[in-house]
C-alpha cells in the first residue's frame, strides 16, 4: 500500500502488507484514484450477534444514513405486506438522526416524502435539524466497538441510548500517504475541475473519484470525466517526447442535474437521473 507521495522526486513510497518493507517507486505520470472509506464497518461485518439488538441509532441523513436504516427495519421488523400501511409493533427501535431539515438533501422534497413515509412505516423514527455531537464510549461505531451500548448527545441537548450506533455521515478520502498541501479545505486532492491535473504536484499528476476536487462524489462524475484523464494523459505523455499533439487539452464539465439513486428496503427506492425522478423498481 501507499504510505507517502514524494511528488517533489516523482516517487511513491509504499509498504507491504505481508512483510512491512518499504520500497520507493520511481513515477513518470501518475495517477491517483484511491477513493474513501467510510466510518462504519457495518458492510463489511462478518461476525454473528448472540442477541437481537433492542435499539439502533443511524447518524446521517444521506443516501448511505437512509438505505441503512431502510435494510435494517426490514431486516429486523418485518416486510409490510401488500395491503399494510404500517408495522403493528417493530421488535427492533431504529432512529436516523441528522443535521439536515429533511432527509436525503440532494433530492427534491417530492421523492424524499416517499422515503419518510417508508421509514415510518418500518418503525423508524427520524430527528432532523439535530447533530450528533458526542457519543460514549468514544469507540463506538467502530468494529470492534459495533455492539456496544452507546449514548449519543444531539446538538438539541437531548441524549438517547443505543445497543448499536452506525455512523453514516458520508465518506472521508483516502489521503493519508498525501501532503497536505496537496488537499482542499474538505480534505480531497486539489484537482482542477477541468484537465484532472493535480498541478500542485508538478506534472503529470493527476487524480479522479472520491479522493478529488474536481466534481461531487458519484459514480456518474467518475464514468463522465474518464475520457478527459485519458485524453490529457496521453497528451501530456506525448508533448513529454517533444511531440505536439493535434488536440487540446479535453475539458470535463460535471453534470450537475439531479441524479442520484438510493435503494430502500428489498425492491425498491428512490432516486433521479440527469433530473428526471425514477419510478422506485427502477433503482
Amino acid at each position: 500500500m501507499a504510505i507517502k507521495l514524494d511528488h517533489a522526486n516523482e516517487a511513491v513510497i509504499t509498504r507491504s502488507v505481508v512483510d512491512q518493507s518499504e520500497k520507493t517507486i520511481k513515477y513518470h505520470a501518475l495517477i491517483i484514484a484511491t477513493g474513501s472509506s467510510t466510518p462504519s464497518p457495518l458492510l463489511g461485518l462478518n461476525s454473528n450477534a448472540d442477541t437481537l439488538p433492542k435499539s439502533i441509532i443511524v447518524a446521517g441523513g444521506g443516501p448511505a444514513g437512509i438505505e441503512t436504516p431502510g435494510e435494517l427495519g426490514e431486516h429486523l421488523n418485518g416486510t409490510l405486506g401488500w395491503l399494510s400501511r404500517r408495522l403493528d409493533n417493530g421488535k427492533v427501535q431504529i432512529t436516523v438522526v441528522t443535521s439536515a431539515s429533511k432527509i436525503l438533501p440532494v433530492l427534491r422534497p417530492s421523492i424524499t416524502k416517499k422515503p419518510e413515509d417508508f421509514l415510518a412505516r418500518v418503525c423508524i423514527t427520524e430527528l432532523k435539524d439535530a447533530r450528533v455531537t458526542s457519543v460514549q464510549p468514544l469507540q463506538s461505531g467502530s468494529e470492534d466497538a459495533l455492539g456496544t451500548k452507546t449514548t449519543v448527545t444531539l446538538s438539541d441537548g437531548r441524549v438517547l441510548e443505543a445497543d448499536i450506533y452506525i455512523p453514516a455521515t458520508g465518506t472521508t478520502p483516502s489521503i493519508g500517504f498525501l501532503d497536505r498541501s496537496l488537499l482542499v479545505s474538505d480534505g480531497r486532492m486539489d484537482a482542477n475541475k477541468g484537465t484532472l491535473r493535480v498541478e500542485k504536484a508538478g506534472e503529470r499528476v493527476y487524480a479522479i473519484g472520491d479522493v478529488a476536487s474536481y466534481a461531487r462524489a458519484a459514480v456518474h462524475a467518475i464514468l463522465s470525466a474518464i475520457p478527459a484523464l485519458c485524453a490529457n494523459v496521453r497528451r501530456d505523455l506525448l508533448l513529454a517526447e517533444w511531440i505536439v499533439p493535434d488536440w487540446d487539452d479535453h475539458v470535463f464539465v460535471e453534470d450537475t442535474r439531479e441524479t442520484r439513486l438510493v435503494p430502500i428496503g428489498q425492491g425498491w427506492g428512490v432516486g433521479a437521473a440527469m433530473g428526471w425522478q425514477l419510478p422506485g423498481f427502477f433503482v
